[in-house]
């Protein structure tokens, strides 16, 4: 069966049996946080809370009338530094669907292009009084630092090799859409993990989760201390051993614009090594799902037949991606300390606190 023929008539792109909405996973935990900066330092109640309300706002996407009124008169900046289709496009649209005022500031053109300081980006961002600044950045910690010089609550879209949450939130979205669960399930990430936020993100927020986490790459992308990322994370260079017994398989793509130096011989060696094509899929259990962060290059660590097949959940990835979005907007927006009480922001902006 195709890809396309397993969807559900509705549009959506679960299939009938990989329907299993989130209900009842934080119901009495409220949202403590003013900023998203990374999945360190979040709870699992946390992760439950974002989770739950990302299921109402993928029922809302689905609707012919989509809009909420949730963020109406708030403004929300979107500040790529670095290039971005998928993530820059549905927290536009995220924003959009919430009523916000969007205003999307990209890397070419920008003062940064010019020279200007992320310290001196903070303060003109807070001079235009946003309300919420989501902000990707080549520099790590880059979003903590908007943070602390900025009134407005700040959501990391992913900084450097550091941290990207909300893609971590998404994937666990997806996983227990399709699952029915997180805890005690193994997921295989496979590829450029060194250089690779995502995997980071995912492997901290799965092993908060209880999930088992094998992290599987050459050994020139594999990081030495895999072993911070929690007790659940162990670490394999063959691709069969990381699949073996695997519910999820997450591939990623090799990193080119990151690696200082050669890491691999050629794609096509990478490809025949640790590349997902039917020859592995056979391998692996029959209802384990295939996932990728995006953008995939076809032919090196998926193969299209792989890709767009059955298994495959990478559109529900990018379904999931706004409804998740749209959830930590609101919750940063609407739930979380200090909100409203923008006489509280820092005073090291130019010309003291706002008035």
């Amino acid at each position: 069966m195709s890809a396309l023929a397993a969807r559900a008539d509705d549009g959506s792109h679960w299939g009938p049996m990989l329907e299993r909405p989130l209900t009842n996973m934080a119901t009495t935990h409220s949202w403590p946080h003013r900023h998203l900066l990374g999945i360190d330092g979040l709870s699992a109640a946390d992760v439950g809370v974002v989770l739950e309300r990302a299921e109402t706002y993928l029922q809302l996407s689905r609707q012919r009338e989509k809009k909420s009124a949730t963020l109406r008169g708030r403004t929300l900046i979107n500040l790529f530094l670095e290039d971005s289709t998928r993530t820059r496009g549905s927290f536009e649209l995220a924003g959009k669907r919430l009523g916000a005022d969007v205003v999307n500031v990209s890397s070419s053109g920008t003062s940064a292009a010019k020279g200007e300081t992320l310290l001196d980006t903070a303060r003109n961002l807070d001079a235009m009084r946003a309300d919420i600044v989501v902000v990707r950045h080549g520099a790590s910690g880059a979003p903590h630092m908007l943070a602390e010089h900025t009134g407005a609550s700040v959501v990391n879209a992913g900084d450097g090799q550091h941290e990207h949450p909300t893609q971590a939130l998404l994937d666990a979205f997806t996983i227990h859409r399709a699952k029915g669960k997180l805890a005690g399930l193994r997921v295989a990430i496979c590829g450029d993990i060194y250089h690779s936020r995502v995997a980071r993100s995912n492997a901290l927020l799965l092993g908060l989760m209880k999930a088992d986490v094998v992290l599987c790459g050459p050994r020139t992308m594999l990081p030495r201390d895999a072993n911070v990322l929690g007790p659940t994370v162990t670490v394999t260079h063959r691709l069969a051993e990381a699949i073996e017994g695997a519910d999820v398989v997450m591939m990623l793509r090799i990193q080119k614009e990151r690696l200082g130096k050669a890491m691999m011989s050629t794609a096509r060696e990478y490809s025949r090594t640790f590349g997902l094509g039917p020859r592995v899929l056979a391998a692996m259990k029959p209802d384990a799902i295939v996932m990728h962060p995006g953008p995939i290059n076809r032919g090196v660590e998926l193969e299209p037949t792989v890709a767009d097949g059955p298994r495959s959940v990478v559109l529900d990835q990018v379904e999931a991606g706004v409804a998740v979005r749209m959830a930590v907007l609101d919750l940063v927006g609407n739930d979380g300390p200090g909100v409203m009480r923008r006489e509280d922001a820092p005073a090291s902006r130019s010309k003291g606190k706002r008035a």
